[in-house]
C-alpha cells in the first residue's frame, strides 16, 4: 500500500548518510504450494519447513543479537549516544511489578476515582481525565519519545521521505515540551505543521501502559484520513515497540541462561513470557481496514526486520480491494463516508490474521499460538476454535467495532485464566499468568468515534489495569440545525430503572402512548426508526400480535425483500416500516413516502439523525416523535447538545417540542 503521506522530496540531508532506501518494496513472495486454503475463516498454522526456519531464526537471534541500547542513533545530523531509559523502565516496570493482595482486592472492587482533568488541545470542548496523579506536566526529554531507537530512526526516515520538515528542531522540541502538560495537545489534521505534538500520543501510550478510552476519534471514512493515519501510526508504533522490547528481553535472558553452570535451574529473574506467544491483539471491523493497518505495519517495520514479507501476495488478494466494475459511471449515489468505507474495499467481517516477526522477515498467516500479533474481527476471533490463547495478551486495541456482543465475548475470554501451557517452559512464565492476574496487567486501548453505555461499561468494569485509566470527555453542540426542513420535533420522556430494563420500558411506553395514535392511520407512511436489532425484534413481535400492516428494512434482509418493502411502503399498501440503524449504516437508503416519523430510539451516530429527519416528505404538518430516557444520555448529548440534554433530563416535564 502506498504511503499515507505525500509531499515534496527531502528538504535536507543528514551528513555522512544518504537516504537510499525505497518505501513500499514490491517484493511479494510466491505462495507456498502446500499452503492450506479454501476456508472463509483463515485459521492457518505454519508448515513444517516454516517451523524449521523458525527454529533456525531463533538460534541466530540468540547468537548474534544486539540491542538498540548498544548502538548509537544519528539525530539532526549529529551522532549521539541514545539513552532510552525512560521507555525501557516503563516496559520493565509495568510487567515486572508484583501485585500485592491488597492491590488485587482494590482492583476487583472496580471503584475508579478520576482525580484530575486537563484540556485536550486540538479537540474543542474535550477534556482528558485520569485515575492516577496527573503526570502530563512532565516534559519529555527522551530523544526517541519512548520508542526503541531503531524503530524511531526508521519512522523518522519515513517522515523525511514523505516531505516532512525538521523532525527534531529545537523550536519543535520546545513546542513539544510546552504541550506535554496537556496530553494529546494535538491538531492532527495539521500534523505536518505541528509534527512534534503528534508524537506525544506515542510517548503517552508507550510510557504509561494505562487503559485509554478515546471516544472522539475522527474516522478516515468521514474525510479524516490524515488524523486517522496518525492514530494508526500511534498504536502500531506502540505495538512494535512492545513486541521488540519483549523479544530483546527473552534473547538477553537466553544468553544469560546459556552461561549458567550445568544443572543449575534458572531462577525468577528469567521469567519473561506468557503461556503463549501473542502479545498484541487489534480488533477491527472489516478486512478493508485491516488491509490499511497491516500494510502500514509493514512500512513502519525497519527494513532489517522485513527483508521478506511472507504470504504478502495472498494477503493482498484476500484483504485488498475488489476489481472495479466496468459499468461504474463514476457518479456516487451514497454519502461520502459510505463510499469510503464500503465502496472502496473488502467489507467481509470474518477474519483472523496471525503475524510473526522472525529475525529478518514478517510472516503473515502465522499460526496463532506462536504469533507476536493478532489482527482480527470480533466475529472472526469468536469463531476460532481454542481462542483461549488470547488470555495471555499484554496490549489490546478496540477500534471502530459495530457488533458489541462479539466484543463482550472476546473480552470475557481475555479475562479468563489461561490453563493451556502449549509446551511453554513453565520456569520462564511470568507469575501474573500463573496466578491468573494477567488481566490486571493488560493494557486496553479503545478508539471510538462516540461513547456508548456498552463501551463505558466495558471500560469501567472489564478493563482493570493496575496502572489506572485515562478517559476522554466531550461536550457536543448538537446536530438539530442540520435538519433541512421545518420539522416539528416532539421529545417524549419515559422512565426506566436500569439499562437492561430500559428496553422493556421503551416498548411499554410505545404500546400505551404511541401505537394507539398510529394504529388506525388511513394514510400510512409511518416509519419507526430504532437503534438496535433487539429493539427491532421486540417491535416486530408486538406489531405481529396486533396484526398491523408493516415491513422491515434492516441489514440482514435480502435485496429483493428490501426492494419489495420500500415499494410497498411508498405506494401505501404497507402502512408501517421498521428501519434500524445498522440497516442505514450499511445501505444508506433514502426512504420515500414517510409522512409520520417515530424515532423509537436515537441513533448512536449523530449524523444519522438529520439524515433520517430529512427523509420526511415536505408538507405543512411535518413532525417527528422522539422517545428517550435517562439512559440515552450519551446519544441525547450528541444530538441535541450537552446543555439541552441536561435540561431535558432534569426537567419535570415529560414532553418537549422543538422546531
Amino acid at each position: 500500500m502506498a504511503s499515507q503521506f505525500t509531499g515534496a522530496a527531502l528538504k535536507r540531508h543528514r551528513p555522512q548518510e544518504k537516504v537510499n532506501r525505497r518505501l513500499n518494496k514490491k517484493k511479494c513472495e510466491r505462495s507456498i504450494s502446500n499452503t492450506p486454503t479454501g476456508a472463509d475463516l483463515e485459521c492457518l498454522g505454519g508448515t513444517e519447513q516454516e517451523k524449521i526456519d523458525d527454529n533456525h531464526s531463533e538460534e541466530e537471534d540468540s547468537e548474534c543479537s544486539e540491542t538498540d541500547e548498544e548502538n548509537e542513533l544519528r539525530t539532526n545530523g549529529q551522532q549521539s549516544s541514545v539513552v532510552s531509559s525512560s521507555s525501557t523502565s516503563a516496559f520493565s516496570e509495568h510487567l515486572g511489578h508484583t501485585l500485592l493482595s491488597e492491590e488485587v482486592e482494590t482492583l476487583l472492587k472496580q471503584a475508579w476515582s478520576f482525580k484530575w482533568k486537563a484540556p485536550a488541545i486540538g479537540m474543542p470542548n474535550c477534556t482528558w481525565k485520569g485515575t492516577r496523579p496527573n503526570f502530563l506536566h512532565v516534559a519529555q526529554s527522551d530523544a526517541t519519545y519512548g520508542i526503541k531507537p531503531k524503530l524511531f530512526e526508521h519512522w523518522h526516515q519515513l517522515y523525511e521521505e514523505a516531505g516532512g520538515g525538521e523532525f527534531g528542531s529545537s523550536a519543535r522540541r520546545r513546542f513539544f515540551s510546552i504541550c506535554t502538560y496537556r496530553f494529546l495537545a494535538i491538531n492532527l489534521v495539521l500534523f505536518f505543521f505541528f509534527f512534534s505534538t503528534k508524537y506525544y500520543f506515542i510517548f503517552f501510550l508507550g510510557n504509561s501502559y494505562m487503559d485509554i478510552l478515546h471516544s472522539n476519534k475522527k474516522p478516515f471514512y468521514n474525510g479524516y484520513r490524515g488524523e486517522d493515519s496518525s492514530h494508526v501510526d500511534a498504536y502500531l508504533m506502540h505495538s512494535l515497540n512492545h513486541i521488540f522490547r519483549s523479544r530483546d528481553l527473552v534473547k538477553k535472558n537466553e544468553r544469560k541462561i546459556s552461561k549458567l553452570c550445568h544443572g543449575e535451574t534458572p531462577d525468577d529473574r528469567f521469567r519473561d513470557r506468557a503461556f503463549t506467544s501473542p502479545k498484541v491483539l487489534i480488533l477491527l471491523p472489516q478486512r478493508s481496514i485491516a488491509f490499511r493497518v497491516v500494510n502500514r505495519l509493514i512500512q513502519l517495520t525497519p527494513e532489517a526486520h522485513r527483508d521478506t514479507v511472507e504470504h504478502h501476495c495472498r494477503f493482498n488478494d484476500e484483504f485488498g480491494c475488489e476489481e472495479e466494475s466496468d459499468d461504474d459511471d463514476g457518479k456516487p449515489s451514497k454519502p461520502r463516508d459510505w463510499e469510503a468505507l464500503f465502496g472502496e474495499g473488502n467489507n467481509d467481517d470474518t477474519f483472523v490474521l496471525g503475524i510473526k516477526y522472525t529475525r529478518k522477515s514478517i510472516r503473515l498467516y502465522n499460526d496463532f499460538i506462536t504469533s507476536d500479533m493478532i489482527i482480527a474481527s470480533p466475529l472472526g476471533l469468536v469463531l476460532v476454535d481454542g481462542c483461549i490463547f488470547t488470555s495471555t495478551l499484554e496490549i489490546h486495541f478496540f477500534i471502530m467495532i459495530q457488533n458489541w456482543t462479539h466484543v463482550q465475548t472476546v473480552v470475557t475470554i481475555l479475562n479468563e485464566k489461561s490453563s493451556a501451557h502449549h509446551n511453554t517452559d513453565i520456569n520462564r512464565v511470568r507469575p501474573m499468568y500463573r496466578d491468573g492476574y494477567a488481566r490486571f496487567y493488560r493494557q486496553s486501548i479503545i478508539l471510538s468515534s462516540y461513547l456508548t453505555p456498552d463501551i463505558n461499561s466495558l471500560f469501567n468494569h472489564q478493563c482493570v489495569n493496575y496502572k489506572g485509566k485515562m478517559k476522554l470527555e466531550c461536550e457536543y453542540k448538537g446536530v438539530r440545525h442540520e435538519v433541512l426542513h421545518s420539522v416539528t420535533q416532539i421529545y417524549e420522556k419515559f422512565d426506566a430503572d436500569s439499562v437492561k430494563q430500559a428496553d422493556y420500558a421503551r416498548l411499554e411506553y410505545f404500546t400505551k402512548k404511541i401505537f394507539p395514535r398510529i394504529k388506525d392511520s388511513v394514510q400510512g407512511g409511518v416509519m419507526i426508526f430504532m437503534s438496535s436489532n433487539a429493539e427491532l425484534t421486540m417491535l416486530r413481535k408486538f406489531l405481529s400480535s396486533q396484526k398491523a400492516s408493516f415491513c422491515i428494512v434492516n441489514e440482514s434482509v435480502s435485496q429483493k425483500a428490501k426492494s419489495r418493502a420500500r415499494q410497498g411502503f411508498f405506494a401505501g399498501s404497507t402502512k408501517i416500516m421498521l428501519y434500524n440503524e445498522r440497516g442505514h449504516f450499511y445501505w444508506r437508503y433514502t426512504i420515500r413516502g414517510i409522512k409520520n416519523l417515530i424515532i423509537y430510539s436515537l441513533p448512536e451516530r449523530k449524523e444519522f439523525y438529520p439524515q433520517i429527519l430529512n427523509m420526511l416528505e415536505e408538507s405543512y404538518d411535518m413532525e417527528a416523535t422522539v422517545l428517550f430516557c435517562p439512559f440515552d444520555v450519551f446519544r441525547l448529548q450528541r444530538i441535541v447538545g450537552h446543555a439541552s440534554a441536561k435540561s431535558l433530563l432534569s426537567s419535570q416535564q415529560r414532553t418537549f417540542i422543538s422546531s
